[in-house]
């Protein structure tokens, strides 16, 4: 079983990584995604939480999901992770962490 929940996962990170246009991976009021240099950077300034921490934060409001993706993405004047999660009865969900504070912006 372990297999196959880890084939699903793979198969779920490759259609989220295909996408039909480049509206869909770029809306203009989402903001956009740092690269991993960027992340470092936002990181060592304390601009940004690590992903760890962001991680924590997710698991203290409950969610138990597996995280299929984490991006570090601008919304507005500050940044945000967003999270792909992988719930166990095979749903798929998002949730935003305040890079800033840690705090769950969406989700449960």
């Amino acid at each position: 079983m372990p297999v196959l929940r880890h084939l699903a996962a793979a198969l779920l990170v490759l259609a989220l990584g295909l996408p039909a246009s480049a509206a869909e991976v770029m809306p203009p009021h989402r903001g956009t995604c740092l690269t991993k240099t960027e992340q470092r950077t936002a990181v060592a300034a304390h601009r940004a939480i690590t992903l760890g921490q962001a991680l924590a934060s997710l698991r203290r409001h409950g969610h138990r999901a597996e995280v299929v993706r984490a991006r570090l993405c601008r919304r507005g004047e500050g940044l945000v992770y967003v999270l792909t999660l992988l719930a166990r009865n095979g749903k798929v969900t998002r949730a935003s962490i305040d890079a800033a504070n840690g705090e769950l912006m969406n989700g449960r």
